[in-house]
């Protein structure tokens, strides 16, 4: 799997005539040869593959490193490089991840090796990490499925007077339980007007009767993570309250009913957003539709009123459309689905009809 993975990529080296990639972002590694650490660093040449780390992985890197020859660094993984042989000659143009290279280590990249050219490159693991096989999928429906029972246990804890914070520990405590490595991004509980912060991350406030609780959470299984979204009511919910709920939830199954392979993410956002217009929210709706997931929590394809981006079968994705109201409150409900040539297969089985705790 690793090994096909990394061919992929020698591949695409060879079609943009670079000589080599330098991988360092993380979860492009566990991608690309399946190790878990918090360090290293992946030389990827047309012919070869090498994965640098230090000591402490000596042994975590000999079990799981597939596809590539590890080496142990004594320094840091950057300046071990220099001591490559494959960088030794002149003018050899070498890629390298523009959006996760921190400035500082560009900058001594370009230091070390003074005879190559670094070249920005951009998707380069992306565009093959995006479709995926049955093994991904499957760890995706397992922190998918997790994600959803922990949300049923902690129904029972929401009540006026509980502060946001506790409920999100809760909520990461009993995926840890069930099984999540760790939450797939910080976690949003979000009540009352805070509900109307897209990302509103869980602070000191106090629950109180009425709110609106916005959840937006995902658990982590094998590296690959679930993004869900769930809005509920504590107490009986106004009238207002369920017209802007029934509108998002609408909106959303419209979008899932447009996912097929072939759509143009422009199509599926546009589904959401013209419910949501006709409604009369059409300002306080100011993100995507959707996003891609996998070892990635956030990637492509986007589904926006911008996106360029095309479904293709094997992709998972979110749809999450949402109304938020400044100093009142909001609403956002998101599934991961997988997409089909047909349609989409929707992840989750959390309740969606609207909660009134």
């Amino acid at each position: 799997m690793h090994r096909d993975r990394i061919r992929k990529i020698q591949a695409f080296l060879k079609g943009e005539n670079l000589d080599g990639l330098i991988v360092n972002r993380l979860a492009s590694i566990r991608y690309l040869c399946g190790f878990t650490g918090s360090a290293g660093i992946m030389l990827i040449q047309p012919q070869k593959a090498w994965f640098l780390t230090d000591f402490r992985y000596k042994e975590q890197s000999r079990k799981q490193v597939r596809g590539a020859k590890t080496v142990i660094t004594k320094g840091d993984t950057i300046t071990e490089l220099k001591k490559f042989k494959q960088f030794r000659g002149k003018n050899l143009r070498y890629g390298f991840e523009s959006d996760y290279l921190l400035v500082n280590d560009l900058t001594r990249l370009k230091a070390g090796f003074p005879g190559s050219i670094l070249v920005s490159t951009v998707d380069a693991i992306e565009q093959f990490s995006v479709i995926k096989d049955k093994s991904e999928i499957a760890n995706i429906q397992s922190a998918v499925d997790i994600s959803d029972t922990a949300f049923e246990r902690i129904l029972g804890i929401l009540k006026p007077g509980i502060r946001e914070i506790e409920v999100a520990a809760e909520l990461e405590y009993q995926m840890k339980m069930l099984g999540s490595e760790k939450p797939g991004f910080e976690t949003i509980v979000a009540s009352g007007y805070r509900s109307a912060l897209p990302h509103g991350v869980a602070s000191v406030k106090k629950i109180a009767r009425g709110d609106f609780v916005i959840f937006d959470f995902g658990a982590t299984c094998n590296g690959y993570v679930s993004d869900i979204t769930r809005t509920v009511v504590i107490g009986k919910a106004t009238a207002r309250q369920k017209k802007i709920y029934n509108v998002v939830l609408r909106a959303q199954r419209a979008a899932i009913r447009k996912v097929k392979a072939g759509i143009d993410g422009r199509v599926v956002d546009a589904a959401a957003r013209r419910i949501i217009d006709k409604a009369g929210y059409k300002k306080h709706f100011g993100h995507g539709t959707g996003h891609g997931i996998g070892l990635f929590v956030h990637s492509k394809p986007r589904m926006g009123t911008t996106s360029t981006d095309v479904l293709r079968r094997g992709m998972v994705v979110t749809v999450e459309p949402g109304v938020y109201l400044p100093g009142w409150g909001g609403v956002r409900i998101e599934d991961d689905v997988v997409v089909t040539l047909t349609g989409c297969r929707v992840l989750n089985r959390a309740p969606k009809n609207l909660l009134e705790l």
